[in-house]
């Protein structure tokens, strides 16, 4: 069993790490909080790590069960707060890419409208999309079945393509 967990990999996945943060929040601070939290479980449970095996997913593994440790005491500590200071799970979210006026309204509407997907399909989206992991590591990253995940995906998929016929543009003209 390893002592350290491999320095490049480690590195490497942080951009990762930090997105699927911003996906999991929808607030940059928190995110970074999560980001956090995450290299520090990891680090306490390093040796857990098996040496060969996919990093990236581990540490993916474990920022879901931080999130949803973190999620779990939070909602207990704010059983009384007032939801209209929620701005919703993509209020943080920011267009990190220069772009043409077109495309960061039509980047924001997408964010948007997978913001508005439940946390369960959002997760499953962001990890097939963009992490490019494969359903079982999906799987593996949430602690449920391959079903459940291809059930969340196409659900997902279903629900943002409903989203998107519903929404008209607002850069185009409608007369």
């Amino acid at each position: 069993m390893p002592e350290t967990l491999p320095h490049p990999d480690l590195v490497a996945a942080l951009p990762r790490l930090r997105r699927y943060a911003r996906v999991l929040t929808g607030d940059l601070h928190r995110a970074d909080d999560l980001v956090q939290d995450t290299l520090a479980r990891a680090w306490e449970k390093r040796r857990l790590w098996q040496a060969g095996s996919d990093l990236r997913a581990w540490l993916f593994t474990i920022m879901h069960n931080v999130h949803v440790n973190q999620y779990s005491m939070r909602q207990r500590e704010f059983a009384q707060a007032s939801l209209d200071a929620d701005e919703g799970p993509a209020a943080g979210w920011e267009i990190p890419v220069r772009a043409t006026q077109s495309d960061r309204v039509e980047l924001a509407e997408v964010l948007a409208q997978v913001g508005r997907l439940p946390v369960e399909q959002r997760e499953v989206l962001i990890l097939a999309a963009v992490e490019e992991l494969r359903y079982e590591e999906i799987a593996e990253v949430l602690g449920v079945p391959i079903g459940t995940v291809m059930s969340r995906l196409s659900r997902a998929r279903d629900k943002l393509r409903r989203m998107n016929a519903e929404t008209p543009s607002p850069l185009k003209v409608v007369r």
